[in-house]
């Protein structure tokens, strides 16, 4: 399926500011079942764009403004083709078909902090939560995983946080309610205190309705099974696999991959507010109304 993303971020200030280097990560990654077919990415005022990666191999846009400014607009514009089934099959190893298992010294020293919890004061709580799944005697391994997506999905309530920054997992557990980000991070800290590898995951939602354009930043997570890969899972609606997820940008934690990340020089007060649109539609966009993508 062919689909034209848009994504607008906006911000306006009391008083001309100066911007410091903005850092992006608005561009879809490629992989087998996502090709990123053309981007455009403008800024205005104008400014200069710097394209890396990072380590994990994430594309990223850092701009560069000369001039002050009342008003920031990013306005990044993406055609990809999606071709994710909604009922995936996962080749995993037989070693690993049945919980617990091993990963090999190699995997190992790969995940490194993929393994490692991130929220020790939240130890306990989670440790005990996830701990709930596992069972005395050796289970499914991709059952147990889609047993705690689902668990997320149905046993908290789903609530939309304006404000930045995610819950610690144990606060998501004690309030019973979250966002995307706080539900993905919740997923990854609970099956990394199993042991298994995982990763955060940020971009796109893809509408269910064909005819719907509206869209949405979104967060998830992925899970390493030897030979299989690294497999999506988003808990916020319970579902496994990547059909309707069209990934940016993934790291060891939430924080680690926002949209974007800036700052200006200026008092606190100068900052007035922060608009994001951002629509997700069926179909190309119309000749010459992208760019080349970035090399």
């Amino acid at each position: 399926m062919l689909l034209t993303i848009r994504h607008r971020t906006s911000y306006r200030y009391a008083r001309p500011v100066w911007l410091q280097p903005h850092r992006m990560m608005l561009c879809p990654r490629g992989q087998h079942d996502l090709r990123l077919l053309a981007t455009e990415l403008r800024c205005v005022p104008p400014a200069t764009i710097d394209w890396t990666q990072d380590v994990f191999g994430n594309l990223i846009a850092t701009a560069s403004f000369a001039e002050a400014t009342q008003t920031l607009t990013i306005d990044s514009r993406m055609e990809v083709e999606h071709s994710a089934t909604a009922w995936p099959v996962f080749t995993i190893a037989p070693s690993a078909h049945q919980f617990p298992f091993a990963y090999s010294e190699e995997e190992i020293a790969d995940l490194g902090g993929m393994r490692v919890p991130h929220y020790p004061q939240a130890a306990d709580r989670v440790g005990a939560w996830a701990g709930q799944f596992r069972g005395t005697a050796p289970t499914d391994t991709l059952t147990l995983l889609k047993t705690i997506n689902t668990a997320i999905a149905t046993s908290l309530a789903y609530r939309v946080r304006e404000e930045e920054g995610t819950q610690s997992p144990d606060e998501t557990l004690d309030q019973g309610s979250g966002s995307c980000r706080d539900f993905a991070t919740l997923f990854i800290e609970a099956v990394r205190h199993l042991g298994f590898g995982a990763h955060a995951v940020s971009g796109y939602l893809q509408p269910d309705s064909p005819g719907d354009q509206h869209g949405t930043t979104h967060a998830w997570a992925e899970v390493y099974l030897p030979c299989a890969g690294w497999i999506p899972f988003d808990p916020t609606h319970g579902r496994m696999g990547g059909a309707g997820l069209i990934p940016v940008a993934v790291a060891g934690n939430i924080a680690r991959i926002h949209p974007v990340r800036g700052s200006y020089l200026g008092a606190p007060e100068d900052f007035l507010d922060m608009q994001v649109e951002v629509t997700v539609e069926a179909g190309s966009a119309p000749a010459g109304a992208f760019d080349a993508s970035p090399r």
